[in-house]
Parts: C-alpha cells; structure tokens; sequence
C-alpha cells in the first residue's frame, strides 16, 4: 500500500486540485490533503476556514475510489522544521507531491520523494484568480467542483470575501486593536 501527501491552501479547492487529485489517485491507494495556512481565515488571500476546506474537500472526493485524510497544517515560519511540523501533523506518507519549488527543496532534503506534475489550466485555474471572480460574482462556479460551490453558498461564501475584501485604505484588513503599541 502506497500513502501520498499533497498539501495546499484550497482557498477554494478548485479544478485544478481536483484534476491533481484525480492524476496522484492513479499512482497511490491513500491520501493524505494537506490544509496549508489551516491557521488563518477571513482575508482576501485566505477566506475560508480550514473546517470549510475540509467541508470542500470531504464533498467533491466522496465518489473517488480513494481513501482521502484531510489534515490542517498551521503555517510554521521555521523552514528548516517545517517536513518534521508536517509529519507530527498527519498520517505517515510514502510520496509527495508538490509543484511548489519551496516545498520540493524541503521534502527533497527531508529524504520524502517528491513527485511533480504539469498544472492543470494553470491560466484559469488559479485561486487568486478565483478569488477575485468570487468578489465580482463572476464566472467562477465552471471553474470548482458543484459540491464546491454548494459549501461556500451554504456559508455564504461570496460575501464573506467580498466583505473582508473591502478596505478603510489600512494596509491589510486584520480587525484594529486601538489600545496595543503593536506597529504594523
């Protein structure tokens, strides 16, 4: 039995994942997803829970003939420890794949084969592209699986990351805390 690791932020899990899900199901029996920045939500760059990912990703695999074990992965701002953070937050994994060089290099030098694959759609498929469709409300349905788009109606989605979207000008969109010294 071959177990893989995949890891992204799905900030929506979109065509482009599932089709490179699809592709790594041909060459392992398990799966291991990897919810990237599991840690962070409500910004224009990550909107959506790691639990709505979860939700995402549960629904578009429940047909695929493939043991699937999402995993949130907090961000580690230590590269040299990431592969060890990575490893104590999920099931044990033979192969992983990645396109990201970063990733590569640090699986590479943790020993973990790492196998890489052309992108899919790369042009459309892309989540700041579908990000910015979803604040306009525009064409980015085609572009995710259905169960998809069922979970980010059911959370309300669209506004959400229209809303958090929207600035007063500040230079991110983090809720202001008037009583720290904190610079930022």
């Amino acid at each position: 039995m071959t177990r893989g690791f995949y890891i992204g932020r799905f900030q929506p899990y979109h065509d482009g994942h599932h089709h490179m899900v699809e592709r790594i199901a041909d060459e392992v029996d398990e799966l291991v997803l990897g919810i990237g920045s599991a840690d962070d939500s409500h910004t224009r760059h990550n909107p959506f829970t790691a639990g709505e990912r979860i939700m995402m990703i549960t629904k578009s695999l429940e047909d695929a003939d493939l043991v699937i074990y999402p995993v949130p992965i907090e961000d580690l701002d230590r590269n040299a420890v990431w592969v060890s953070h990575v490893r104590s937050m999920s099931p044990a994994f033979d192969v992983a794949y990645s396109n990201n060089p970063l990733v590569v290099q640090l699986f590479s030098e943790a020993g973990v084969e790492v196998r890489q694959s052309p992108m899919f759609e790369r042009e459309k498929l892309e989540g700041t592209e579908i990000r910015e469709r979803m604040i306009d409300d525009e064409g980015w349905e085609a572009l995710i699986p259905s169960a998809v788009v069922d979970v980010v109606t059911e959370i309300d989605g669209i506004e959400r990351l229209q809303r958090v979207s929207d600035t007063d000008g500040a230079a991110d969109n983090r809720p202001h805390r008037s009583n720290t010294a904190d610079p930022e």
